[in-house]
């Protein structure tokens, strides 16, 4: 918010063509509070305007006069901005009581269509720990592009096709019980697929029956196709129950069997345009130029892969959706195949694939390795969320055995506590799975921020004072304006996150802001009735408004009692 203000001011002085976001991202916190609340870093001026650095801080120090700012100051190369402490208290204090959770919002978006792609498992196998990160990821970078003011459409693009269901299928003629099936779907359909992949590796014969099936069923086998639909109908049922429990939803389920029907279009679309060439007897598109691997649209044995799917899937949301912006959440190990697919696209001559944007994330890694489904090495989500809540009851239990409704919240500190977990680190590192790590009710936890926002509320309710009036004098002690300064940084941090691709900077905002709480009720007697009771309640309401608000950005509910 400020160092806008300080950016726009050295612009306008220097009448400067360079742009308000990159002197933005020269602006410093300085560490110390002597040093002011911002500081300018005058090296990149003195470059461009041919001047020394020290020179530049002076006469910025001289010029630069606004009404938030107290003082200006030069110190060598750099200038220190001091903040009004009074009346930036009481701006963000009555902006953020005014607006409520609408604060920190942005209108950039301009309800343009923001189409976000996430979660997307493979049917007839379970909702494993694996599939979280982009499951919580996609799920709070779509509340945070609404934030910013887009019309989110959330499309959950089912792996429901491709050789491994001719693999299962083929597992389960050979030694499926449908009884047993039926009595547990996708625990049973699992340990059929981690069977196959046993026997094949002795028998390589299977592997080739497992293809044999997929063309089938690609082929519209009637045996084939009913086994599909059971698989996919158990699966959709049971992933369903996982995203209810998260409190994740969905605009559109289309998976990739979908597109089965508009794939050859597709192709002869591409070939319309002179791109698709023969090679080998399959079907590619050649991105030389580029400096990428052919783009394989079809096999030799006519079977179409997933690029030809991402393709039609691609122009058929945007012919349904106009999109401004379309992001796959998918992990970084895909990362060629959606720069091929982007590039095909982009060679069609479509612009809309300059929209397009792969968001990559790393693994979730348990004792230092990937989880594999193939080789059963899987954690089950809802075992894990099952247990989170469990030990946030426990621990309720311990704490504060009489609160009222202490399953449902239980409940959302144990699924807050898994989600905040994986956001709190930025998305393209590995995340250790831990279930004593993510469920610590101490430091740098979902816990610790829901208990801050909770004991915020405690005071609120204490206070039965929650009139905007009398703070109008705002805050100016030592232990407030951190907080304050923490409030002020809320929308750019929405903004920042957005086009960054990055919840972590959410997650790690609220924990900094909840330290900087803590340590104000630990100096201040916030009840105390004096000229500034009114303000000091003010400053607490703001604190609850923004975790909240934060919290709800990741997906993560915030109790008003714990």
């Amino acid at each position: 918010m400020y160092e806008g203000l300080l950016a726009r001011r050295i612009i306008a002085l220097f009448n400067l063509t360079i742009t308000e976001a990159e002197i933005m991202s020269l602006i410093e916190q300085p560490k110390f509070q002597s040093q002011g609340d911002l500081a300018f870093p005058c090296f990149r001026l003195a470059k461009l305007l041919k001047q020394s650095p020290n020179q530049i801080a002076l006469k910025l120090s001289k010029e630069i006069q606004e009404a938030s700012f107290e003082s200006v100051e030069a110190s060598g190369p750099y200038l220190n901005v001091f903040l009004n402490k009074k009346l930036v208290s009481n701006s963000v204090l009555t902006n953020i009581l005014l607006n409520r959770s609408a604060y920190g919002a942005h209108q950039f978006g301009n309800n343009k269509t923001f189409v976000i792609d996430f979660s997307s498992p493979n049917i007839a196998k379970p909702f494993s720990m694996g599939h979280l990160r982009s499951t919580v990821i996609g799920n709070s970078l779509a509340k945070i592009a609404e934030k910013c003011g887009y019309k989110v459409v959330k499309i959950n693009y089912l792996g429901d096709w491709g050789t491994q269901f001719g693999k299962l299928i083929c597992a389960y003629k050979r030694w499926g019980d449908e009884q047993q099936v039926r009595e547990a779907p996708i625990k049973n359909l699992l340990n059929l697929y981690v069977k196959f992949h046993k026997e094949a590796e002795a028998d390589s014969q299977l592997d080739d029956q497992g293809r044999e099936w997929f063309k089938k069923l690609e082929d519209n086998d009637s045996e084939a196709t009913v086994l599909w639909q059971w698989f996919r109908k158990e699966s959709l049922h049971a992933f369903n129950h996982v995203y209810n429990l998260l409190n994740v939803s969905f605009d559109s389920f289309n998976g990739e069997a979908f597109y089965n029907d508009k794939m050859a279009e597709t192709i002869r679309w591409l070939k319309a345009k002179g791109l698709v060439v023969e090679s080998a007897g399959a079907e590619v598109v050649r991105l030389d130029e580029s400096a990428l691997p052919p783009c394989l649209l079809k096999k030799k044995d006519g079977a179409t892969l997933y690029a030809t799917r991402d393709i039609t899937a691609a122009r058929d949301r945007y012919h349904n959706y106009q999109f401004s912006k379309a992001v796959y959440v998918v992990g970084h190990e895909q990362s060629l195949h959606f720069n091929q697919v982007f590039t095909v696209l982009a060679k069609a001559g479509v612009n809309w694939a300059q929209k397009m944007e792969h968001v990559p994330f790393g693994f979730i890694l348990k004792d230092g390795k990937k989880m594999s489904t193939r080789k059963g090495k899987v954690v089950l989500l809802e075992d894990v969320i099952n247990d989170a809540i469990k030990l946030a009851e426990h621990n309720i239990n311990v704490k504060n055995p009489s609160l009222p409704n202490k399953q449902q919240v239980a409940h959302q500190v144990g699924i807050g506590a898994m989600i905040f977990h994986d956001l709190k680190h930025y998305r393209l590192h590995n995340v250790e799975f831990s279930l004593d790590e993510m469920l610590r009710f101490e430091g740098t936890t979902g816990p610790y921020v829901q208990y801050t926002h909770a004991r915020a509320q405690s005071i609120i309710t204490k206070a039965e004072l929650l009139s905007e009036d009398g703070f109008m004098q705002g805050l100016c002690d030592t232990w407030s304006w951190p907080v304050i300064k923490h409030l002020t940084a809320f929308p750019d941090k929405v903004e920042s996150a957005f086009h960054e691709n990055d919840p972590s900077q959410i997650a790690r905002y609220l924990i900094s802001l909840s330290q900087a709480f803590n340590k104000y009720y630990a100096n201040v007697k916030v009840l105390t009735a004096d000229d500034q009771l009114g303000a000091r309640i003010a400053l607490v309401n703001a604190v609850t408004i923004v975790l909240q608000e934060g919290l709800r950005l990741l997906g993560i509910a915030a109790p008003d009692k714990m």
